[in-house]
This record gives structure tokens, sequence and C-alpha cells, in this order.
């Protein structure tokens, strides 16, 4: 059945590129979502092999999960979004185009069972989603669009050095599978994989957004329009934090793994600080977001390096960042609908001009700060405690102090962005209601995650988990 979720954004491709409607080419995103979706959640049920080189296991079905759900709200979003700019309708399908490229080529790589194939489509990512980047058009977004292929493609090619370097590890007797490679651990050259896991670190770090190879990101998220920066943020950074957890997973099972946690706590923590040291200077609110993206893949990445229940934390984590950062995101969109800008310096009391936009940015900034009831206090609690476990109390007070600047630095700019110096004869603003529910279905699905954590959730983490 999952090979409809790679047929559709071909053929749908071909027939939207001659009728050039956005129309339908929104009503084509719609249903593709829809879809997505359907076809996901029959996997929580009956899970799917289609091919040697694709199929469900516990850590895809999470990711796939919050691919999916995340996809359906801004799909619904962008039909809304998309019909108020001015863009040509030829332009507008090339984009839609794209979109559904970009996440196929998620998926594919989400549900890759062959190292060099999930290489493959992460860098089919980049390719489909640099239009995405550069749908404005303008100097900074083409400026954003080439940096991103110019860094993300190095990343790239440093991840498949690691790979052949992996494959050198292996010897001649194993193939790339990662089936066969964690079955073959044990007997893999140790000084080979070690030298591969940093070529694959900092390869798949730099398409996840982790420092020091972060650069694209921020120049990416601010420029692309915001139903895409939701999909960067929300989805496409999970996509490749997975291969970072698939290799990890070698790692672990080789007996090499206080070496890879050593490193992973490195990228994690300079991740979170090069958001503290920035989070205050943006001029930018989306790039502020941006930033906060480096900042909670460190935290996720500091969970994993962990281990025990620092793995299930970071899988939280990054369900619960997912959701929140699209929120936040969309959220950015109906601002700079208002204001027509980009800069914090330009929006002034957003209460006073849009009452249900302004809820929805001050739920964002408390859901991406860990505060109850929202689930990031719960996955940062539970690394905190891993922290705990490992007699690691000094890093556990350096990141808590971390986060704390910046929940301070963010809480300023979103709270003088909604309160701050009232405009005189502002407009009052009433956007189209599509605007708004996505992040509300976003924030019920986090505080139901929150407050009561279902049995059917906690279920699907913990045996993603379990993989690690």
């Amino acid at each position: 059945m999952f090979i409809v979720l790679f047929l559709f954004p071909f053929f749908a491709g071909v027939l939207l590129f001659f009728i050039r409607s956005k129309v339908i080419n929104n009503t084509t995103l719609i249903c593709y979502s829809l879809l997505y979706l359907i076809i996901t959640l029959i996997q929580v049920f009956k899970p799917e092999e289609f091919s040697i080189y694709f199929k469900v296991d516990n850590i895809s079905l999470l990711f796939m999960l919050t691919l999916a759900v995340i996809f359906l709200g801004v799909s619904f979003y962008n039909a809304i979004f998309s019909l108020q700019d001015e863009t040509t309708e030829k332009a507008h399908t090339y984009y839609t185009i794209f979109f559904l490229f970009f996440v196929a080529s998620m998926t594919g790589a989400i549900l890759s069972t062959h190292i060099v194939l999930l290489w493959v489509f992460i860098e089919a990512t980049t390719l489909s989603s640099a239009y995405l980047i550069y749908y404005n058009k303008n100097k900074s977004s083409l400026e954003a669009a080439w940096k991103y292929i110019f860094i993300c493609s190095i990343g790239i090619a440093l991840a498949f050095t690691g790979i052949v370097l992996l494959s050198i590890a292996t010897g001649n007797g194993c193939s790339l599978f990662f089936d066969d490679l964690y079955r073959n651990a044990t007997s893999m050259n140790a000084f080979w994989l070690k030298i591969a896991f940093i070529f694959i670190l900092v390869g798949f770090g730099t398409k996840a957004g982790l420092a020091p190879v972060h650069a694209w990101l921020p120049d990416a998220h601010s420029e692309a329009p915001s139903p895409v920066s939701a999909m960067l943020s929300g989805t496409l950074l999970n996509v490749a934090f997975l291969g970072i957890i698939r290799v990890y997973r070698i790692m672990e099972l080789s007996n090499t793994i206080g070496y890879c946690q050593i490193l992973m706590l490195i990228m994690g923590f300079l991740s979170i600080f090069v958001c503290t040291v920035y989070i205050s200077r943006v001029k930018n609110y989306k790039r502020m977001l941006a930033y906060s993206s480096i900042e909670n893949m460190g935290v996720a990445l500091i969970g994993i390096s962990l281990g025990g229940i620092g793995f299930f934390a970071a899988l939280l984590h990054i369900i619960a960042h997912s959701l929140t950062k699209a929120a936040f995101f969309l959220t950015s969109g109906n601002i700079n609908m208002i204001y027509a800008s980009k800069s914090i310096a330009n929006v002034k009391n957003l209460h006073q001009r849009d009452k249900v936009s302004s809820w929805l940015w001050i739920f964002s900034f408390i859901g991406i700060s860990g505060i109850p009831p929202f689930p990031l206090f719960l996955s940062e609690l539970f690394i905190i405690k891993a922290f705990f476990i490992k007699g690691l109390f000094f890093l556990a007070f350096i990141m808590f102090f971390l986060l704390t600047i910046i929940i301070y630095g963010m809480g300023n700019t979103v709270l003088n962005m909604c309160f701050g110096e009232s405009e005189k004869n502002a407009e009052i603003v009433q956007l189209n209601y599509l605007l708004y529910i996505p992040q509300v279905i976003f924030f019920t699905i986090l505080l139901v995650i929150g407050l009561l954590l279902p049995e059917e959730i906690y279920n699907i983490v913990q045996k993603a988990a379990s993989l690690l």
C-alpha cells in the first residue's frame, strides 16, 4: 500500500504540470495528505514490507505518523496561504509539484532498509525542497536556497564518505542493509567504524541542523514560505536525525558506544549553546524559531547519547518539537500576513490586531519552552533524569542553565510582539479560520500527550526506543 505514496506524487505532478490551477494544486496536496495519514494509520495495526528496500518498523512508524499529522495540517493551511499571495499559476504549480516530491523523498528516507538508499532519499529532499525555499523569488530567498544546496550537499558528501568507510569496516561478507549491519556489528573493524561514524554524524547532522554545521538553517527557514518552514523544521530535520539514529544502533551493537556518546554530547551541547548566543540577537522572528530548532535537535541528540530513559525522552522530544514548531511557523505566517514584515521591531501589539494569532503565538512559546502541561516538559525532565542516573550532575546543570537563558530570550521577544507598544488606529484583523485550525489541532494533540500520555502513543514511542 505504501507504493501509492510514491506513485501519487509522480502521476499528480505530471497532471498538474499541464493543468496549472491554484485550486487544483491545493486540492491535490490536501488529497495526498489525507491519503498519507490514512495509509500511515493502517500501518499502526498492520505493518507492511512491500519490498526488501522499504519496510515499516517501530521507529519508522513513529516518524511517519509525525510526518502525516504535520503534512495534513500544513496542506490545509497552505490552501488558504497560497491563494492570498500574488504568485502566478505556473510558479504555484511548480511549488506544489516540488512539495509532493519533497514529501515522497522524506517517506523514502524513513522507510529505507538500506543505508545507501537512505542517503539517496535524503539527498533527494535537498533537491526537492530547494525550490520551495526559493518560492518568493527575491535576492534573499535565492541566496538562502543556494546556501542550503551548497552546505547540505557538502554534508551529504561527508555522509557518503562515512558510508564508504562503513562498508570498509564490514569487510567483504556483509551487505549495507541495516538488518545485516546490525547482525554483523560485533565483527566489524572498530577503527574504521569509529572514523565512519564521525563522517556520518557530521554529514547527516548538517541536514538535521546540528551545530557547528547548521549555517544553512536560519536562512532557509526564515526565507521559505511559512508552510514550507513548518515542514522543514517539523519533518525534514527528523528524517536526517533518523539517519543518525540508525547508524548509532550499529555503533551500540559493536561496543564502540562510549566514543559515539562523547561526540554526540559535544555536538548536542554546542547546538544548544549556539541558540543561547543568537536567540536574543536576531531581528527576524522566523530566524528566532530556526535557532530554536537547532537547540531542540541538540537536546534530542543529547537524549540519544545518554541511553536508557534518554532514548525514550529523545523520541518524545522529537515528536513534541515537531508539532510545536510546526504550529509556531504556521502562526508566523499569520503574523507576516498582518504586518507584511518578518522584523521583530515591526510587530507591535499583535494581541490588539489579531487575538487568535496572538494566543497561538504565546501557546507556541509555552510549548517550545517545555513548560507544563506540554510534552517537551516531560522529555526534558527525562533527559535531566538520565543525566542524574549516569551521575553527570554538572552537565545536567549546564543544560538547564542554557535552556533557561533561551526561554528568557525568546519569551521577552514573544511577549513584546504580543503586548508591546500599542499602535494608534490599528486595524483589527480576522484571518480565514483555516489559518488557525491546524495550530489548534497540533496543540490539542500536544496537550493530550502532555496531560495523559495515552497508552497507544506511549507504546509506539516505547517500541521505537526499544530498537536503540
